[in-house]
């Protein structure tokens, strides 16, 4: 693995370099006596690792070794490649483990099981002979006349992990998940993640077949399915039974819920989750019947949401495999010390006590943000330490996906190698991968780097894998230490020159500021900051910065700016829509704000003053909105005289998915004193039908010419849920944006 580059003696040597009597020469002076040799039988991964090794030795050199099977072979010096009869080192590897050896000027690479001498063809391309692969692309390949292997190597590689799985764009690139032994679960899982609904999809079956799913406050709706319904298991099994024979190579198969609540309180449900204290009991007990019909599968379940816990009584089946979730712990200590991963930590120490077959699914990146700085680099070795440590054999380290985000090329370099061998020297590991990702302007991105981690301790910070930018304006994503940064980043620059691609990999490092900085310019609006003047104008540099920032989104690889979220070009319209908004001389323009009920801080940064600051809400809920949970917001607004009030107008969101809706209805009143108010609008608002869209809504109050100080908005929260929305535990909020009085 790379990890070790930079402790091993290797690599090309130029034809007068002095040589050693046990020096390995593969090539010397454009020729070589080598031949490849591969078993009689040689397995699909035998085969494709000589291949593998024959391309890269003729990169380097222009030399093509022959590649025969065992039986050709004549005594000549060779390359053994794969579990040949003359091979060397360790009786047995472990896992898809490797071996490199040499031994009398020959050399030897073997695997365990499944792609483990691939792995080892790639492990000695790189730690021996020169080559590098830091993110997907074409590998860095030396060029030389002479391959020279230093030494006797006896180097074994077993990976700590069964399942290892860094999910970043260049795991998009096959060669290298084999450069890194990383994994992807599409080449693993015949069927992934939250299946429920793949399984028995209720667009098929709902209408006629209601019982087969959950029933949820009296109700059969399509939340969950009903596992206590016999119908459902027999499907299930039909399914499998299919499924599996359609891809017999499949080596997981899961069986899990629906991303959410709706968890099925029937009669039978509800009872199998009393016995074993929770949802997750009736959730074990199924996947337990399924697995038994297929005893040579392997199938994966969900601990996460409200299948978190362990039953109290049944174990999980020997082919079953349990995916904990690390969801709700925030990121700027590692999860073994971190208050918000206590319920995690006795979780995990639960399953660990009735199963061996432990998989964890962590989270490294903001996925509101993919492009925010998310500084949590140096918890990556705590945390899969932690996890080694309770026998886990698999980890999905969910990053930002097929879209390019915060550090990605780095993350999944630091977590392959730790993924392989959690306790690697991660201080070797960094450097190497910054060294040859940004040649010399490597120091300077160390220290970017440790400026960040540095600075969420020192302020305090919460990493928030549902955070935001906004949020982090006033701790470590402050305009001071962000000026810190891009000062470092600079330096980096010039240390760079004109060396492409190091200067290209500088810019597309800077990115992460500059999306920040544009965030929060929406924030910060007509003040110091923003992207408007004092007027309201548009800052004149603003719409080429953003154009540039967005053809450089582009150019990265940026498909999507957050989960489910805009593309750059969706991003460039929602900027053009700000920035032809008209700016509105609101009577209220920062008038204090006083409400009867509060808001919910961690998704009101501005307070009160985001009735009144002048900017309005987009679809991201979690800025320039006033949200207000399941109570009626009341708002009176102070505009410090008495003024001549024509139209009131204001803003709500509507977005089903984080429970946010209209009001019922809307009341205006007015008042001289701020004590005796005078009703001077009032609109009903039918409840909206099942619609799982973000929808901005406006609405406009025309008042006979009214002489008042003081304005009272009275929205009315919905009282419970829609049906179609309905989950327990969860009430609607209101999210109201600028009330504009002119």
């Amino acid at each position: 693995m790379s990890y070790l580059l930079l402790t091993m003696t290797t690599l090309l040597h130029s034809a007068c370099a002095p040589g050693k009597a046990d020096d390995l020469y593969l090539v010397k002076q454009g020729q070589s006596a080598y031949v490849i040799v591969i078993p009689e039988s040689a397995t699909k991964a035998e085969t494709k690792a000589a291949g593998i090794f024959q391309d890269y030795v003729q990169r380097i050199s222009g030399v093509k070794l022959t590649v025969i099977p065992e039986r050709q072979y004549k005594d000549q010096p060779a390359v053994f490649i794969g579990n040949t009869a003359r091979t060397t080192g360790p009786e047995k590897i472990k896992g898809d483990g490797y071996f490199t050896g040499s031994k009398d000027k020959q050399l030897y690479i073997r695997g365990g099981s499944g792609q483990g001498v691939v792995y080892g063809v790639y492990h000695t391309l790189e730690t021996y002979m020169g080559c590098r692969k830091d993110t997907k692309g074409p590998a860095v390949v030396p060029t030389s006349k002479d391959i020279r292997i230093t030494g006797n190597i006896a180097d074994l590689q077993e990976p700590a992990f069964l399942y290892r799985e860094s999910y970043y764009p260049a795991s998009t690139d096959a060669e290298y998940l084999s450069w890194h032994g990383l994994q992807r679960f599409e080449d693993l899982w015949g069927l992934w993640g939250h299946s429920f609904f793949k399984l028995i999809p209720p667009a098929t079956y709902f209408k006629d077949h209601p019982e087969y799913y959950s029933l949820v406050n009296g109700k059969r709706q399509a939340q969950q399915l009903c596992l206590s319904n016999e119908n459902v298991y027999a499907l299930t099994v039909t399914w499998f039974k299919k499924a599996i024979a359609d891809n017999p190579d499949a080596m997981y198969w899961s069986i899990a819920p629906e991303d959410g609540g709706g968890a099925c309180t029937c009669d039978l449900c509800k009872k199998a989750d009393a016995e074993e204290g929770g949802p997750q009991g009736s959730l074990i007990r199924f996947v337990n019947r399924v697995a038994a019909q297929f005893p040579e599968q392997r199938f994966t379940t969900l601990a996460y949401g409200y299948t978190a816990k362990a039953p109290l009584k049944t174990k999980p089946a020997g082919n079953v495999y349990i995916m904990l979730s690390t969801i709700d712990a925030f990121r700027q200590d590692p999860l073994s010390q971190t208050p918000s991963a206590a319920g995690f930590r006795k979780n995990l120490e639960s399953w660990s006590a009735i199963t061996g077959n432990l998989f964890i699914w962590d989270y490294t990146t903001q996925f509101t943000n993919y492009l925010a700085p998310f500084p949590d680099y140096n918890n990556l070795q705590p945390n899969l330490q932690y996890f080694a440590a309770h026998q886990v054999k698999g980890v999905f380290s969910q990053g930002s996906g097929e879209t390019y985000g915060d550090m990605a090329e780095y993350n999944s370099y630091v977590q392959a190698a730790l993924l392989w061998q959690p306790n690697a020297d991660l201080k070797t590991v960094k450097a190497a991968f910054l060294k040859g990702y940004y040649g010399p302007a490597a120091p300077f991105i160390g220290q970017y780097l440790d400026a960040l981690s540095n600075a969420v301790k020192s302020t305090r910070s919460t990493l928030d894998i549902y955070g935001n930018p906004i949020f982090n304006a006033r701790d470590y994503l402050s305009p001071s230490l962000i000026d810190q940064y891009s000062t470092l980043l600079d330096k980096a620059e010039a240390a760079a020159g004109d060396q492409t691609p190091y200067l290209q990999h500088v810019y597309q490092t800077r990115l992460f500021l500059e999306y920040v900085v544009l965030q929060q310019s929406r924030f910060y609006g007509n003040e110091k900051y923003g992207y408007l003047q004092a007027d309201g104008s548009v800052v004149p540099k603003w719409p080429a910065r953003v154009n540039r920032f967005v053809e450089q989104c582009k150019a990265a690889g940026v498909t999507e700016l957050s989960e489910g979220g805009l593309s750059p070009d969706a991003y460039a319209q929602e900027w053009q829509a700000l920035f032809s908004r008209k700016w509105i001389n609101s009577l209220a323009l920062h008038a204090p704000v006083t409400l009867v009920n509060g808001y919910t801080p961690e998704y009101t940064p501005k307070k009160e003053a985001t009735l009144t600051d002048g900017l309005f809400g987009g679809n991201d809920f979690t800025y320039n909105w006033l949200f207000t949970y399941g109570k009626d917001m009341i708002a009176t607004i102070d505009m410090g005289s008495n003024k001549t009030i024509h139209t009131v107008q204001m803003n709500f969101l509507q977005d089903a998915r984080h429970y946010i809706f209209n009001p019922t209805q809307l009341l205006i009143a007015t008042s001289t004193d701020g004590i005796n108010f005078k009703e001077a609008g009032v609109k009903d608002i039918p409840v909206p039908g099942e619609d799982f869209g973000v929808h901005i809504l406006h609405y406009s109050f025309s008042l006979p010419a009214t002489s008042a100080r003081y304005l009272r908005v009275t929205a009315k929260c919905p009282v419970t849920l829609p049906d179609w929305r309905l989950v327990e535990g969860k009430k609607p909020a209101l999210c109201c944006d600028e009330v504009s009085v002119e």
